[in-house]
C-alpha cells in the first residue's frame, strides 16, 4: 500500500505539477533514478522487517531452550509460534513428556529399591550388633565388625539414593518449601555435630548474623545438604583442625570450610558428579555426598561453588540461595 501510494503521488506530480516542456532528458533521468533508489530501499526495508518479525518467535523459542537446565523437561510454550512450526514444537513436547516419564520411572525404581533394601540391611546390622555384644573369638569378632562396617556403608548409600531421588528438581519439591531462618536453623543443626568434632579434635566454629536470614526451603533436604557438607569435611579433610560454617545475609548463603589438604585442581570440576572419587582418596565413601549437595541446591534454585588450594587454604563449599520467593504467600516477617 505504501509503494502504490508513492507511485500515484509521483505520477500526479509529474503530470500535474511539472512542465515537461522545460525539462531536459537529463533531469527526467535523475528523477527516475532517484525514484528507483527510493523504491528499492523501501522494498529492502519491508523484506528485512518482515523476515525479522517472522524470526522473532523462533529466536524466543531458541532462547527458551538455551536457558533451560538439563533437568527441566517441561513442555515448550507454543504461544506466538508461527502456525508452520507448531507441529514441530508439539512433537518436541511429546518427546519431552515421554523422556520425563522414563526418567521419573527410573528414579522411582531407584528410590523403591533403596527403600526395600533398608529392612534387610537393618536386620543384618542388628544381627551383627548382637553378635558383637557377646564374647567371640578374635577372628570371628573381626569378621563381624567388617560385616557391620559394610552394612553401615550400604545403609548410608541407600539413604543417599533416596535423598537423591527426592531432591530431583523435576519432582516439584518446591511444594514442600517452608519459610526458614537460615541463621537459626544452622545454629540448631550444627550443634548436632559438636560431639563428632570433639571426637576428631576439630574446632567447630559458626559465623552467622544475629538478624534473621530468610529463605524458602525443604527442611529435610536442607538437613541432608548440611549433613553431606559436614560429613565431607570430616571424611576428606585429613589433618584439618578447624571447620567453619558461615551464614551470609545478602544474598542468603551457607558455606562450610576446613583447613585440610584441599582438593586437587583437576578434581575440583568433577567432585560434584555422582559416584566420582579422586584417585588419591583413601577414605571410604560412595561418591554421592557432593552430588546430593548439588541436586538439593538445584532443587532450591541455589548456586553452588567450591574453592580450594591455591586460592583457598583448605576446602570451602558455598551454597547461595535465591531468598524468599514472592509467590510463597509469606512475607519476610512470617
Amino acid at each position: 500500500m505504501v509503494l502504490v501510494a508513492i507511485d500515484l503521488t509521483v505520477t500526479w506530480i509529474i503530470t500535474s505539477r511539472i512542465n515537461l516542456a522545460v525539462w531536459v532528458l537529463r533531469d527526467i533521468f535523475w528523477m527516475m533514478l532517484a525514484g528507483q533508489v527510493v523504491l528499492v530501499a523501501l522494498i529492502a526495508w519491508v523484506l528485512i522487517a518482515g523476515v525479522r518479525s517472522g524470526l522473532r518467535s523462533f529466536n524466543q523459542l531458541s532462547d527458551e531452550i538455551r536457558e533451560r537446565s538439563i533437568d527441566d523437561l517441561k513442555p515448550l510454550r507454543v504461544d506466538g509460534v508461527p502456525a508452520e512450526i507448531v507441529p514441530v514444537v508439539e512433537h518436541i513436547n511429546d518427546l519431552l513428556v515421554r523422556l520425563n516419564s522414563s526418567m521419573q520411572a527410573q528414579k522411582r525404581f531407584i528410590g523403591s529399591a533403596a527403600h526395600q533394601l533398608r529392612t534387610p540391611l537393618s536386620g543384618l546390622k542388628l544381627e551383627c550388633e548382637l553378635m558383637l555384644s557377646r564374647d567371640l573369638p578374635l577372628d570371628i569378632r573381626q569378621r563381624a565388625e567388617r560385616i557391620k562396617a559394610v552394612t553401615d556403608r550400604m545403609i548410608r548409600l541407600g539413604q543417599q539414593l533416596l535423598v537423591l531421588a527426592r531432591a530431583d528438581a523435576t519432582l516439584a519439591v518446591q511444594d514442600a518449601f517452608r519459610r526458614i531462618n537460615l541463621s537459626e536453623w544452622v545454629r540448631e543443626s550444627a550443634g548436632e555435630w559438636v560431639p563428632k568434632a570433639r571426637q576428631h579434635n576439630v574446632e567447630l566454629n559458626l559465623h552467622a548474623p544475629d538478624t534473621p536470614v530468610w529463605i524458602d526451603g525443604d527442611p529435610l533436604l536442607l538437613e541432608e545438604l548440611l549433613a553431606n557438607l559436614m560429613d565431607n569435611a570430616f571424611r576428606y579433610g585429613n589433618g584439618a583442625t578447624q571447620i567453619n560454617l558461615h551464614v551470609g545475609a545478602n544474598p542468603p548463603s551457607l558455606s562450610v570450610e576446613d583447613n585440610g589438604p584441599g582438593i586437587a585442581g583437576p578434581d575440583q570440576v568433577r567432585v560434584f558428579d555422582a559416584f566420582y572419587r579422586a584417585a588419591d582418596v583413601k577414605t571410604d565413601g560412595s561418591g554421592l555426598g557432593l552430588a546430593i549437595v548439588r541436586q538439593i541446591a538445584t532443587a532450591h534454585g541455589a548456586w553452588w561453588g567450591l574453592a580450594s588450594r591455591p586460592e583457598f587454604d583448605g576446602t570451602r563449599i558455598s551454597i547461595v540461595f535465591p531468598g524468599p520467593r514472592r509467590g510463597a504467600r509469606l512475607s519476610r516477617h512470617d
